[in-house]
């Protein structure tokens, strides 16, 4: 994290980083696996933003994972691979301290398949909304990103 926040602070052209954090898929003893990952993500997460101090009113950061997880637990005191998720956003670009989507609750009818989150949100809105309005990418250009996705303008999330 502190490597990526010097090569964006370091060079005004670099508008992008990306950064992988593996060993998050929790088949089995979810709340070790949590109790041990959480604490280094937050540190993570608080290096990045130190580091990008000089740079930080103008930050996004968005922290997620490809899939979701099962909202029940297994057999084995984890879950499995499901479909909804969340996303975070965090940096001095991004109005902070909402929670957007929809919550449809957890009961069974609610569920996705009967067993996950519905997807709500999906990750291509939130992407198009830093491309255009915090990068500047002209929005006709967000069609070659996302070639089959329609905007729904229902999110707006940038100061």
């Amino acid at each position: 994290a502190g490597e990526v926040a010097k090569l964006m602070v370091g060079n005004a052209k670099t508008q992008l980083a990306f950064m992988e954090i593996g060993g998050w898929d929790s088949h089995v003893n979810q709340n070790s696996l949590l109790e041990r990952s959480l604490p280094s993500l937050g540190e993570g997460l608080a290096t990045l933003a130190q580091g990008l101090e000089p740079i930080f009113a103008d930050t996004v950061i968005v922290v997620m994972s490809e899939f979701g997880r099962t909202v029940r637990e297994n057999g084995n005191k984890g879950t499995d691979h499901g479909f909804g998720n969340a996303m975070w956003l965090l940096g001095g670009a991004v109005g902070g301290r909402k929670v957007y989507g929809d919550w449809l609750g957890l009961d069974q009818a609610a569920l996705y398949e009967n067993r996950d989150l519905p997807v709500t949100t999906d990750f291509r809105e939130v992407f198009s909304v830093i491309l255009e309005q915090h990068l500047a990418v002209p929005g006709d250009r967000l069609k070659l990103i996302f070639p089959h996705y329609q905007r729904t303008n229902k999110i707006d999330f940038l100061v």
